[in-house]
């Protein structure tokens, strides 16, 4: 259990126990392994430039190692993350603004990975290293400015003269971070194309344009290089579930796009259901969220990140959710312009090394370390005043996530078949219930 108070904090409670009958003293939680849905690749947060580099030079070997088994690892405790997310150049979260190739060039006789295997590309393998179970998504906020109308990372649009190089570009890139031990695993082609930043890279690209770039660019492009890595369309808000329909409806672009990624900051989660209810063969990532100043309060944001994270996405069919920065510092940075008050999964004291754990290291904690990849969801129906989402693991475990948003706590029924245990959450609160049959 974890409690908005605080007074529990991922803690373990006395076992429940299972009973033959169907006892009417509480309302009841049903689960039903025999109706199943998608299968999960994990839950986790992005790997940042920022993250990387205050993992890789403010901790000492020991602590670095420790912080990473904690996150990735499930022995004693650990998270379990399984999901990650890296940024092809710089975001935000950069200790400055670059590409892979500054140059212009159309050959990209400058492509070079050097600056991400500074510090990103040794944290993801350390983490594969605890867990190599571990997915990593990849995703760029610009392309090189020499290929963009303003000629600036910052705001414009990628030239359709240079779709073809951008191509190559994203290609060298996947073949490069392979080369230095760094799978791709997923691939979306622009982080949130309907946004124009003006204080750090970003870049607007409609529809119309990201079909032709994936139909006619680079999904033969990965296709004839034998690149198994999977395109993701959209990778912005719920709001304008229209942009992936639109792209999803080019049937060229459509052969190539394995699914939608999906961000929090404008919309509802059930956006992602509206856009596979029309493409049910495409998988759905939750894969940016950030905590921050703006919702300092534990009880309040911990609950929001629950209802509508871990057991929203999931419920409307994300294989993989993700918050945004694994780890930032006590000034919410490093950061190249952006956000100045966001808040990572842990905050690591850059002058110290000290480590304080997060709102949403619990929220994330009650699923991430329960949830194996390749669970399923299972259907679960919860009564009024609870919310929750269920799945089965690849051994069979049951795993059940619950929580109460109210002010008083709320017995229940937990059911499964012709048998059920009784639970009682406290207000504010939220529960993971494991068991086998």
């Amino acid at each position: 259990m974890t409690s908005g108070d605080r007074t529990r904090l991922l803690s373990e409670q006395p076992s429940l126990v299972f009973r033959t009958g169907t006892a009417a003293d509480a309302p009841v939680l049903v689960v039903d392994a025999g109706q199943q849905h998608q299968s999960m690749v994990g839950f986790g947060a992005a790997i940042t430039d920022a993250s990387a580099w205050l993992i890789q030079t403010r901790l000492t070997p020991a602590g670095r190692e420790a912080l990473i088994r904690e996150l990735f690892g499930r022995e004693d405790g650990g998270l379990g993350f399984s999901f990650t997310r890296v940024t092809i150049g710089a975001s935000d979260f950069s200790l400055d603004h670059y590409s892979l190739a500054d140059t212009a060039n159309p050959e990209l006789s400058d492509f070079s990975t050097a600056r991400m295997e500074e510090y990103v590309f040794p944290t993801v393998r350390q983490a594969l290293a605890v867990n190599p179970d571990l997915k990593v998504m990849a995703s760029p906020w610009s392309a090189p400015g020499w290929m963009k109308t303003t000629g600036s990372m910052i705001q414009g649009q990628l030239k359709p003269e240079y779709y073809g190089t951008y191509a190559n570009y994203l290609t060298r890139y996947v073949r490069s971070a392979a080369d230095h031990g760094v799978p791709t695993d997923y691939l979306s082609i622009q982080n949130e194309p309907d946004f124009e930043p003006d204080s750090y890279p970003g870049m607007r690209w409609s529809p119309p344009g990201r079909a032709e770039f994936i139909g006619r660019h680079l999904g033969p492009m990965f296709r004839s290089a034998g690149i198994q890595t999977r395109i993701l369309d959209w990778d912005h808000n719920w709001d304008h579930p229209e942009q992936p329909l639109g792209v999803l409806a080019d049937p060229v672009a459509n052969a190539h796009v394995a699914g939608v990624a999906w961000h929090c900051y404008g919309g509802d989660v059930a956006a992602q259901s509206e856009v596979r209810d029309v493409h049910p063969d495409k998988d759905v990532f939750f894969t940016e969220c950030s905590g921050g100043n703006w919702a300092a309060d534990f009880s309040d944001s911990f609950s929001w990140t629950m209802k509508t994270l871990i057991i929203g996405s999931t419920d409307h069919w994300a294989r993989g959710v993700l918050m945004w920065n694994l780890a930032l510092d006590e000034n919410h940075g490093p950061h190249a312009g952006g956000c100045g008050d966001c808040r990572g999964v842990v905050t690591i004291d850059s002058r110290t090394g000290t480590i304080a754990r997060n709102q949403e290291y619990y929220a994330f904690g009650h699923a991430s370390r329960f949830v194996r990849p390749g669970a399923r969801r299972i259907t679960s129906i919860e009564p009024e005043g609870l919310q929750g989402v269920a799945f089965v693991n690849p051994d069979g475990e049951r795993v059940l996530i619950v929580l109460n948003d109210a002010a008083a706590p709320v017995s229940f029924r937990i059911r499964e078949g012709g048998q059920s245990a009784l639970a009682t959450l406290p207000a504010r609160t939220a529960a993971t219930y494991v068991w086998r049959r």
